[in-house]
């Protein structure tokens, strides 16, 4: 199968930003030196295959360790028109620009502007495609005159953005900032895979009703769905107090049973669901971008969806 064309990854709508995207944006924190490193000639190496082969949305933040320094990087080689790119304004701390840290966040407009103008310097682009306001403590103070949500507005009056929005997981948060008006895109995460889909609750019912763009964070919930041995992992050290591995490996069993694909049944039940544009994922090497767009590009028979409703119920799909 490794050796067979690479099928034509599906491709949706943002909402209304109208822009094309890939089903499985590039989350560039796959070659930021957190899963292991990474050197720039092969990220560049990487980025431009990613982008030849149809993956041509790269999804970044500065705290995605080094991935935004080496998307700049990729960026001298590529044509902006061949791209498209969402970035993040992280809201964690009051480290430098909102990263990890402690304190409260910067919630200003002069910041949010501030900081959008470094990362376009950062990619040596002059605009965004997207902005999405990353992980806010508090959702209030970005939504008041003079905060973070009217700075990124500035910055698209001014072209230097095309769309705003939010990446966060509390749905609360999520629904306050669609009220507004204002949102154009939303990233969510660890609600919508095959442990659970929270999501169908509220935050896509309100997104779809506003026409709002939707990527879907956590598909394979950090690498747990993607086809290894939890077992193995497990034993290394990895997971062995996350909540979510009893549900994952109910289901990784299952399918070493039935001969089904892991990482293929996770892409293609969150594309089953037609509110979610983009499932956003991180890749280390080309194999893995690859494995990622024929599991994306390749549905799965019918017979397989009712074995599986069988086993997990109704809810799960």
């Amino acid at each position: 199968m490794a050796n067979q064309p690479l099928p034509t990854i599906p491709r949706r709508r943002l909402g209304k930003t109208e822009l094309s995207i890939p089903v499985i944006p590039f989350g560039t924190q796959g070659f930021g030196n957190n899963f292991g490193f990474v050197s720039d000639e092969d990220a560049v190496t990487l980025m431009k295959h990613a982008v030849s082969i149809g993956v041509n949305h790269f999804d970044c933040a500065r705290c995605y360790g080094d991935s935004m320094r080496k998307l700049g990087l990729a960026m001298k080689e590529i044509p902006r028109e061949d791209v498209i790119i969402t970035a993040r304004l992280c809201c964690h701390s009051a480290a430098d620009w909102g990263g990890y840290g402690q304190g409260r966040p910067n919630y200003s407009a002069e910041r949010a502007i501030a900081d959008l103008e470094d990362q376009l310097q950062l990619l040596g682009v002059d605009y965004l495609d997207g902005m999405l306001i990353h992980d806010p403590g508090e959702i209030d103070p970005t939504l008041e005159k003079g905060g973070t949500l009217n700075g990124l507005l500035q910055c698209k009056a001014r072209g230097l953005v095309h769309y705003v929005g939010y990446g966060m997981r509390p749905h609360d948060f999520h629904l306050k900032a669609i009220a507004t008006g204002d949102v154009d895109l939303i990233l969510c995460f660890n609600d919508y895979n095959l442990v659970r889909q929270t999501a169908v609750d509220d935050i896509l019912p309100a997104t779809a009703e506003a026409d709002i763009g939707v990527m879907n964070g956590w598909s394979i919930l950090r690498g747990i769905l993607t086809g290894v041995d939890i077992d193995a992992e497990i034993a290394r050290g990895r997971w062995r107090n996350d909540g979510d591995v009893p549900k994952a490996r109910e289901i990784w069993k299952w399918c070493l049973e039935e001969d089904v694909n892991l990482l293929q049944l996770a892409l293609r039940f969150c594309l089953r669901e037609e509110r979610i544009h983009g499932n956003n994922i991180g890749n280390l090497n080309i194999e893995q971008l690859e494995a990622n767009v024929r599991a994306a590009s390749t549905p799965l028979p019918d017979e397989v969806w009712e074995k599986y409703e069988a086993r997990f119920g109704s809810g799960s799909l």
